[in-house]
């Protein structure tokens, strides 16, 4: 068993609750809110994205958690313990990269985490070899950080979080200057790290396409509010827009049926067949439509070989919801 084999044991409350929860969480700057009034909660064991565009609030968030900076209003806790009332008792077990992580320039890569390990007691000693080699740096750990790259000096980082065996780690904007082969790593280290080992990843990053690719869940944040949370997979289809892909024998007919038969607001032809966009309706489901616009078809005697949905890009909801919020108004967005 080595250093970094990790049992998910959970000393601060429920393995199956939450990892971070806040409630009302709130951060000013004179008169500007940079965190204004979050409800957020990340489950244990998962990888969670913290979703926005730069200047959205993520590392203010972030320096709260781990109190480097106090809220304003609201309450939080970090692995089922108060934070700023206990303190040190949350953060024992966390990990943590709050912007671009610095180092001693002049000593090794190796050096920079035995002064880690100094503070944390033998045992982080004996997990600096297996960091080192989890994050790719075991061949470059008697180099000096001055002459590492900011890919390498971010992989250090993560190596200098496995140092306290979190079980909740913290980062921002980890694959800043990763090239795309760190980046694939980096995605297959966080999964690593949440299916077998059973600990938390908090990321936050404005790259939506990797956070569709490593998290479980997420929340996506704009101006200080979180818009919507919750599994990846339900926000990416959480949208008002529902699409069909409809491969047909004739799609010139197709096209009159689908209209005529009053399911779709919109249809055209693309590179798959048929794109039809669904009509807006309280009564009948996607599922229903598509039933309906399948029969419809079926009668008319064409052959359908394919009707499935479109699958939604969380992009594409990013991008949705966050235009929504600068054109709502103040009763709009506390909805």
């Amino acid at each position: 068993m080595s250093a970094l084999d990790h049992s998910p044991s959970m000393p601060n409350g429920d393995p199956t609750g939450t990892a971070i929860q806040t409630t009302g969480l709130t951060k000013r700057f004179g008169d500007r809110a940079a965190i204004d009034g979050v409800d957020l909660q990340v489950p244990r064991g998962s990888a969670f994205g913290f979703l926005g565009p730069n200047g959205a609030g993520k590392t203010t968030m972030i320096r709260m958690l781990l109190g480097l900076t106090r809220a304003s209003a609201g309450s939080m806790s970090v692995l089922g313990r108060p934070v700023p009332s206990e303190h040190a008792g949350a953060l024992e077990r966390v990990g943590a990269i709050v912007e671009e992580p610095r180092f001693h320039p002049y000593l090794t890569g190796r050096e920079n985490l035995s002064i880690v390990a100094a503070v944390r007691g033998p045992r982080a000693h004996e997990r600096i070899a297996p960091a080192l080699a989890r994050v790719g740096l075991a061949d470059r750990a008697e180099e000096k950080v001055k002459k590492y790259s900011l890919g390498m000096r971010q992989r250090l980082g993560v190596a200098r979080c496995l140092l306290a065996d979190p079980l909740l780690l913290i980062l921002d904007e980890p694959t800043n200057g990763l090239d795309p082969g760190g980046i694939q790593e980096f995605r297959e280290m966080i999964r690593e790290m949440v299916e077998q080992e059973g600990r938390t990843v908090f990321i936050s990053s404005h790259l939506l396409d990797e956070v569709e690719k490593i998290c479980d869940h997420a929340a996506i944040v704009d101006r200080g509010k979180i818009i919507t949370q919750g599994p990846i997979a339900e926000l990416a289809e959480g949208g008002t827009q529902h699409e069909l892909i409809v491969g047909v024998s004739d799609t010139e007919r197709a096209l009159g049926l689908i209209e005529a038969c009053g399911q779709a607001r919109e249809s055209h032809r693309s590179d798959e067949g048929l794109r039809v966009m669904l009509a807006d309706s309280a009564d009948t489901s996607p599922a229903e439509m598509a039933a309906i616009i399948n029969a419809a078809l079926v009668s008319a005697g064409l052959s359908v070989y394919r009707l499935e949905p479109v699958r939604q890009s969380l992009e594409r909801r990013f991008l949705e919801v966050t235009s929504r919020l600068a054109d709502a108004t103040p009763e709009e967005v506390k909805a």
